[in-house]
């Protein structure tokens, strides 16, 4: 077993029966769905918000029933993947394109949990690519204001075409090296005009989940 199944898969004993659950996206996540898939099968009752059009579709394909966030009053809990972590626990989210959405339904839960590799635990966040997600409209003047700050920015493209978002926007990565401040840099960025959302994720996870070889290590927020 992997890495990102050992932490998906030790993930799951967080969840109880009649939960309202957030599903994340991306990689690790894809072995969530497949393990709660199996439980729901074995009569585990939960409702789901999911994050993005991929985990929704996933999702209803084997048996999860997906609701709508609007139509819940809470989230018990969230479980997504994260693309770096650090030991205050702050991240950096969005390698899947989907942090807006991830981003709301994190701070509409009660608590988060992360899974990852052990890749992904690193001591300054920033070596990862920082996604910003920016409104179409003036997006060359966004971007231009980015890039004068200093931030090589660079809009993420799949061969020549530029990636949209579920929400109809464009994705902008920020190519940093070490991230000295994520706090205060999510508070710039978010500042300037046309940006939508910041793919750093700070003081919002509670339980990180590590897959480490053969074992998972959980490290919960003090």
């Amino acid at each position: 077993m992997n890495e990102k199944q050992l932490a998906a898969e030790k993930s799951v004993e967080f969840i109880k029966d009649g939960m309202i659950i957030g599903l994340g996206t991306g990689s690790t996540v894809f072995f969530l769905v497949n393990k709660l898939a199996e439980l729901v099968r074995q009569g585990l009752k939960v409702k789901c918000v999911s994050t993005s059009n991929q985990t929704s579709e996933l999702a209803k394909s084997i048996g999860i029933k997906i609701v709508n966030l609007n139509e819940v009053d809470h989230i018990d809990l969230t479980i997504d993947g994260a693309d770096e972590v650090d030991p205050n626990l702050n991240g950096i989210k969005g390698g899947g394109g989907a942090l807006l959405f991830e981003k709301i339904v994190a701070k509409a839960s009660k608590k988060n949990i992360w899974i990852v590799d052990s890749s992904k635990y690193v001591e300054h966040l920033g070596k990862f690519p920082l996604p910003v997600e920016v409104v179409r409209y003036g997006v060359k003047y966004t971007f231009k204001t980015i890039e004068n700050l200093g931030y090589h920015p660079r809009f993420r493209k799949v061969g020549n075409n530029l990636v949209i978002t579920d929400s109809g926007n464009f994705i902008i990565d920020l190519h940093l090296n070490k991230i000295e401040d994520p706090i205060a840099l999510e508070k710039k960025i978010k500042l300037l005009p046309g940006v939508v959302e910041v793919g750093l994720f700070n003081n919002i996870v509670n339980t990180l989940i590590i897959g480490r070889e053969n074992t998972a290590e959980i490290i919960n927020r003090e």
